[in-house]
C-alpha cells in the first residue's frame, strides 16, 4: 500500500511557509518553520498508518452486462461495498485490457454509506477475438485526519473470452435472405412436391410429374393420385473453415478467416431454421477444432466457444487430413461446404485430389472466398504499367481459379468463387438451393 499528499496537507504546507515570510527576521521563526514542517510531515505518516485499516471493509468485484463479442459494446460494472461502520470516499480506477477501446471512464470518485454499496460502470470494445485479461483495481481512500489519499489494489485479476459476433452473423443471415426472401424461404422449406420426403397423397393436377403418381393408389380409386413430398429436414450440413495462410490476408481490420467465421455462422442459423444438423471443422496442418453436427441454440453457443481463439497461421493447410477425418466421423452423407482461398495450381491440386476423399458418400461444396472481384478488374483497359501487371496477375488467378472449380464440379461437387460481401448471400442461396433440388 502506498499513499499520496492530499489538497488539506499541500494547504497546510503553504500556509507554514507563506505567514513565516512577514516575520522573517525573528531567529525563532526559522525554527518554527522546521518543527511545524517536520511535525506536519509526521502527522501525515501516522495519518497514514492508523487509516490503513479502513480499506479492510471495501470489497470490489467486476460484473459484465453480457460476453463479449468483436467489435460490440460491452459494458464493466463495478461494485464496490463498503462492510465497515463508517462511511468512505473512495477513488477508484479500473485496469482494462490495453487490446481493448475504451469508451467513457473507467474511474469515479464514490461516497459510500456504511454497509452500502456502489455501482459505476464504462464500456468497452473488442477488435478481436480471444483472451484478455484484466488488471487490478486502484483504490484510493481518504486517511482519518485526511492529511493523505491511502492508496491501495482491490478486486482479482481475471481473464475473459471474446467470441465471434453472432449478432453480426444474424445481420448477415438476415442480409442474405433480405425480408421478402425470407418468406419465400419459408414458403420453399415447406413446398410440396419437390424433395424425398414423403408427405401424403391427392389428386393429380395438370402439370405434376408422372414419376410422382401413386399407381397402387390411382388402382384403387380410379382416379389419378398424386404422391406429395416436402423438402427433408434433419439432413447435415459440416463447414471446413481453412485456417492456412491464404486466410490470413487482411481486408480492412480483419483477416479473411474472421469473414469466413462469421459467413459460417449466418450459415448455420439457416441450417437450424429449417430443421438441418450443422457442424464445424476448422483446419490448418492438423485439426483445430471439431464440432459434430446438431442443432439448437446451444450448438450455436458450442461453435462460439470453439472460434473464439483461433487465428489462422501461415502455413499450408492439408486438406487429405481435414477430409480423411471428416469421412472418419461424418457418416451419414452431408453438404461439406469447404471455405478456403486458391491462387496457385499447387493449391488447387492438392484441393482436387482431396476431394476424391469426400465422394460419393458426401457432397462437397468448394467456396473460395478472394480479396476483390478480379473479374470486374479485368474489364477495364489499364493506363499504367502498374495496372498491366495487375490484370495479368489478376487473370491467371482468374483462370487457375475457373480451371480449379470446373474440375471439382467434373468430380460431382459443387464450386462457388465469390468476394467478401457476396459470400454469406451466395452461400445461403447454394445451400437452399441444395435442399430444394434434393441433391442429398
Amino acid at each position: 500500500m502506498k499513499f499520496v499528499f492530499s489538497n488539506l496537507f499541500y494547504s497546510l504546507l503553504c500556509l507554514g511557509l507563506i505567514l513565516p515570510l512577514l516575520f522573517w527576521q525573528f531567529p525563532i521563526v526559522k525554527t518554527t518553520i522546521f518543527v511545524y514542517d517536520a511535525l506536519l510531515f509526521v502527522a501525515a505518516f501516522v495519518d497514514y498508518f492508523t487509516s490503513r485499516k479502513k480499506i479492510k471493509g471495501v470489497k470490489i468485484h467486476r460484473e459484465f452486462g453480457k460476453r463479449f463479442a468483436i467489435g460490440e459494446k460491452t459494458t464493466v460494472y463495478l461494485v464496490v461495498e463498503n462492510d465497515s461502520s463508517r462511511t468512505l470516499f473512495v477513488h477508484i480506477k479500473d485496469e482494462y485490457p490495453p487490446q481493448m477501446q475504451l469508451i467513457g471512464k473507467r474511474e469515479a470518485k464514490l461516497r459510500i454509506e456504511p454497509h452500502r454499496y456502489a455501482k459505476v460502470c464504462y464500456e468497452l470494445v473488442s477488435p478481436k477475438r480471444g483472451r484478455y485479461e484484466f488488471g487490478l483495481t486502484a483504490v484510493r481512500f481518504l486517511s482519518n485526519l485526511g492529511l493523505v489519499w491511502c492508496q491501495t489494489y482491490l478486486n482479482k485479476q481475471e481473464s475473459v473470452k471474446v467470441y465471434p459476433s453472432i449478432l453480426r452473423a444474424r445481420e448477415i443471415f438476415h442480409k442474405a435472405l433480405g425480408r421478402q426472401n425470407l418468406v419465400v424461404t419459408e414458403r420453399k422449406i415447406l413446398k410440396r412436391g419437390e424433395g424425398r420426403e414423403f408427405e401424403s397423397l391427392r389428386d393429380y393436377v395438370q402439370g405434376d410429374e408422372l414419376r410422382h403418381i401413386s399407381w397402387t393408389a390411382t388402382a384403387r380409386k380410379a382416379k389419378l393420385i398424386t404422391k406429395q413430398y416436402q423438402i427433408e429436414r434433419d439432413q447435415t450440413v459440416l463447414i471446413a473453415v481453412d485456417s492456412g495462410r491464404l486466410m490470413t490476408g487482411r481486408i480492412e481490420n480483419e483477416t479473411k478467416f474472421d469473414i469466413a467465421i462469421h459467413a459460417s455462422l449466418a450459415l448455420m442459423l439457416m441450417a437450424a431454421r429449417v430443421g438441418d444438423n450443422s457442424g464445424l471443422l476448422v483446419f490448418g496442418r492438423k485439426i483445430k477444432r471439431f464440432i459434430a453436427p446438431s442443432k439448437g441454440i446451444r450448438h450455436i453457443d458450442s461453435a462460439l466457444e470453439a472460434l473464439y481463439d483461433l487465428e489462422p497461421e501461415i502455413i499450408e493447410p492439408s486438406y487429405s487430413r481435414a477430409f480423411r477425418f471428416i469421412t472418419s466421423n461424418i457418416k451419414k452423407r452431408a453438404l461439406v461446404v469447404v471455405l478456403t482461398d486458391l491462387i496457385d495450381k499447387d493449391a488447387s491440386q492438392r484441393l482436387l485430389n482431396a476431394l476424391k476423399l469426400l465422394r460419393p458418400r458426401h457432397l462437397p461444396l468448394v467456396v473460395t472466398v478472394g480479396d476483390r472481384d478480379l473479374h470486374s478488374a479485368l474489364a477495364t483497359t489499364p493506363t499504367t504499367l502498374d495496372e498491366l501487371f495487375f490484370q495479368s496477375a489478376a487473370e491467371e488467378i482468374v483462370l487457375q481459379r475457373e480451371t480449379a472449380l470446373k474440375m471439382v464440379e467434373s468430380i460431382g461437387g459443387l464450386a462457388l468463387d465469390v468476394t467478401i460481401p457476396t459470400l454469406a448471400p451466395r452461400l445461403i442461396e447454394t445451400y437452399l438451393k441444395v435442399k430444394e433440388k434434393a441433391l442429398l
